[in-house]
């Protein structure tokens, strides 16, 4: 995307950079003085997920919120470094770089799944991770075996980017994809969503992760490692059913659970002030007392 083209209005602008730690160019948007918070967006999205959440967090913390490789305003450096571990390995590296140390990472959907790859990566004590509407299941029958095989398909085929944006850019595409996670948002978050999925560089990098994704690996170390952390479901979600946080909370000793009623997909963006508390309690329950 380009940040002059979108800058005058994009959320949080004033607070953005940009980065160069190899193989990407990544944008951040850093706020706020404390313990460090580090944000990770879902897939298709960019920092404008957090809009509503990062005002909320700024009191009492550090907020770091990136773009994912290729996505939003993050340059991709490498194609073939769009799936969950290539992705950690990336971030890890930005964060020794920017000498980042969270006490938390924060992800949402797919984005818990990296904060999950990553915060082993990274010097102990390793951080917690809160999950909101954590992607950390496979589809199951005949769609976990074609969902893979689609994605790549479509990945490798020349043009798919550029026709998915001609048809998925107009209002009422975007009000039916946000729909379709069982969420409402407000004109104004739409639009920004709009910008994103208008995009051909950020919907091949979208399509790239899709076709690189592999749970497998990390759902099978998750249940005997030392993962900390708090996952936060949405009842409504029409994405990542809210059992699939409960069940990996049950496999998990150091997770906690969390479930919203009458919330969807985005919930983050619908409730922030919901999701806001909980995060809080949490950081603040684990933080030692002096």
């Amino acid at each position: 995307m380009d940040w002059q083209q979108h800058k005058s209005d994009w959320p949080h602008a004033n607070t953005s950079s940009f980065v160069l730690c190899k193989p990407h160019k990544w944008h951040i948007q850093d706020a706020g003085t404390g313990p460090l918070l580090l944000l990770l967006h879902g897939a298709g999205g960019s920092t404008q997920s957090f809009r509503h959440l990062i005002p909320l967090l700024t009191p009492t913390h550090r907020v770091v919120a990136i773009d994912l490789p290729g996505q939003g305003f993050t340059r991709l450096g490498a194609q073939a470094r769009c799936g969950l571990e290539f992705m950690a390995e990336d971030i890890a590296l930005l964060c020794a770089d920017q000498d980042w140390h969270p006490q938390a990472i924060i992800g949402h959907s797919a984005g818990a799944a990296v904060a999950f790859d990553l915060a082993p990566r990274l010097p102990a004590p390793a951080p917690h991770v809160i999950g909101i509407n954590a992607a950390l299941s496979n589809f199951e029958g005949v769609a976990g075996l074609m969902f893979p095989l689609m994605a790549k398909a479509l990945a490798m085929m020349p043009g798919v980017a550029g026709l998915f944006t001609a048809s998925s850019g107009n209002p009422r595409s975007v009000q039916r994809l946000i729909d379709g996670t069982g969420s409402k948002l407000p004109a104004d978050d739409l639009r920004h969503y709009g910008a994103l999925v208008s995009d051909r560089s950020h919907v091949n990098a979208t399509l790239q992760m899709m076709a690189q994704w592999d749970l497998n690996p990390l759902l099978s170390r998750l249940p005997q490692s030392d993962a900390q952390g708090l996952l936060i479901a949405a009842a409504n979600d029409r994405a990542v059913p809210a059992a699939t946080s409960r069940q990996i909370a049950e496999r998990v000793t150091g997770l906690r659970h969390s479930e919203l009623p009458d919330l969807g997909h985005l919930a983050h963006e619908e409730a922030p002030e919901q999701i806001a508390a909980l995060i809080l309690a949490y950081l603040a329950d684990i933080t030692p007392h002096t």
